[in-house]
């Protein structure tokens, strides 16, 4: 157990010199306080280890220096890489990160309904999580500013980030259109405890109107968990038909790396007898010799860390919240080729 502080900020008001109500206005970054006094203060309160609390900083109607970073996941690419991002901005200033992941409904249903975030944050990143109506509400219940990342456009009033996952789609069946391909199927990943997940159906949607604007009959689609295994496992299903499309297109670069194992461990060559493309760029795509559409996630964490930490100086003017689309672009590499 982490002993209880004992310093308090009377202390350090005694060891610089000044009222109480200097030390707490120079800690909290408050206006009233001369550069040399906040400097004593600031000193003193290094030299005797005094740390203010988030909590209490917040009762008194000052700022914690922590933003809520809300995830779906951490154990993925996208959502480590993601959060790289954020926290690399965070640093820089010096505003600590309170994350918290949401694997599954219960989990989400459960955050949502004791809102622990609640005078803990200055403000939340939710990064890609499906919410319901509810969820949406209880976020606003928060009374915190609000950074989406991913997933559906929020409310005007509300700050986003991200792609449009529904021209991803549209530009990686768009190649296989362009290098002959006629036969394409899809490995789309399922959605979890009957939540849509917008980044699934904006995908699901550019996959089938590149395929209709082409005149091409109806697709074979396989659905699956999301992830490496998933994706073997979709492809399985597809050589258990009778033929074997000439390509396929696969949510994500996991679902396409799990593909490419089922089909190297079944003797079948990629790209002269099928074609495979995914996206995201996942760091093992380019390994793999993955084709797939990249998008640029870092930065989608960085702006969005950006937008947060704007709310949190009181000097910078508050822009209007925006919409951010990022773009996204196809990375050609050997898992594609025209089909014999």
């Amino acid at each position: 157990m982490i002993p209880k502080q004992t310093v308090n900020m009377t202390d350090v008001a005694r060891r610089s010199g000044v009222s109480i109500a200097s030390v707490s206005r120079a800690l909290r970054g408050e206006s009233g306080v001369s550069p040399a006094t906040r400097s004593r203060i600031l000193s003193a309160a290094r030299e005797l280890a005094y740390v203010v609390s988030p909590e209490a900083s917040r009762l008194s109607g000052g700022t914690t220096g922590r933003v809520g970073v809300v995830v779906p996941r951490v154990d993925a690419w996208f959502y480590s890489t993601m959060l790289a991002g954020i926290a690399g901005e965070f640093d820089a200033v010096g505003v600590d990160l309170v994350l918290c992941a949401l694997p599954d409904a219960p989990a989400r249903h459960r955050f949502f309904e004791a809102l622990p975030l609640r005078r803990k944050v200055d403000a939340v990143i939710v990064v890609s999580v499906p919410l319901t109506t509810r969820e949406h509400t209880r976020l606003d219940q928060l009374g915190l500013p609000t950074v989406f990342v991913g997933g559906h456009h929020p409310r005007a009033d509300q700050p986003w980030v991200g792609i449009d996952d529904e021209r991803a789609a549209q530009q990686a069946v768009g190649h296989l259109l362009r290098i002959g391909h006629r036969d394409i199927a899809m490995i789309q990943a399922g959605d979890d405890g009957g939540t849509p997940w917008a980044t699934n159906e904006a995908r699901i949607r550019g996959f089938h109107r590149q395929i209709g604007g082409a005149g091409l009959a109806e697709p074979i689609v396989e659905t699956v968990e999301w992830g490496i295994d998933g994706g073997a496992r979709g492809m399985e299903l597809l050589l258990s038909r009778p033929q074997l499309p000439t390509a396929v297109f696969c949510h994500s670069d996991e679902i396409a790396l799990g593909a490419l194992r089922t089909l190297r461990r079944s003797g079948i060559s990629v790209p002269q007898q099928i074609s495979v493309i995914g996206v995201d760029d996942h760091p093992s795509a380019e390994i793999a010799e993955l084709t797939t559409v990249a998008q640029p996630v870092r930065e989608q964490g960085r702006i969005a860390a950006g937008l947060a930490l704007a709310h949190l100086d009181p000097e910078r003017p508050q822009a209007a919240p925006t919409v951010t689309t990022l773009p996204t672009r196809l990375v050609i590499r050997g898992s594609t080729a025209p089909p014999r």
